[in-house]
């Protein structure tokens, strides 16, 4: 399955953007799907995931402030990001999840920028 990430952009501190991550076969068998960051000059970090049951996690940074969902039938996952901070800034990416790790290959990423 190939995973194509959009909805990146440049905004300001306080704004919101929804990303989104179209893959190219069906994601309804797959347990858990996440969000993925990688900011300049660090690890890739696990955001947020989401389990086929709808059940979400979210890296304390992110909670209360970013909301995960799928979209089965579209194949699609969605990453709703509000009161975005500098520190968000990075690439975002989206993968299959087991235990926190991305296992697919890993898709084009979607660039956030978020200026103070």
């Amino acid at each position: 399955v190939q995973l194509q990430a959009s909805g990146g952009g440049l905004v300001k501190a306080g704004g919101s953007l929804r990303l989104s991550c179209v893959a190219s076969g069906s994601i309804a068998s797959i347990n858990t799907m996440g969000w993925y960051r990688q900011a300049q000059g660090k690890l890739r970090e696990l955001v947020a995931a989401i389990t086929s049951g709808g059940v979400t996690n979210y890296v304390d940074s992110a909670r209360g402030r970013f909301t995960i969902s799928r979209d089965n039938a579209k194949n699609t996952v969605y990453l709703q990001m509000n009161n975005l901070k500098p520190e968000d800034t990075g690439v975002y990416y989206c993968n299959a999840d087991r235990f926190g790790v991305g296992v697919g290959p890993w898709g084009q990423g979607t660039l956030v920028t978020v200026s103070s």
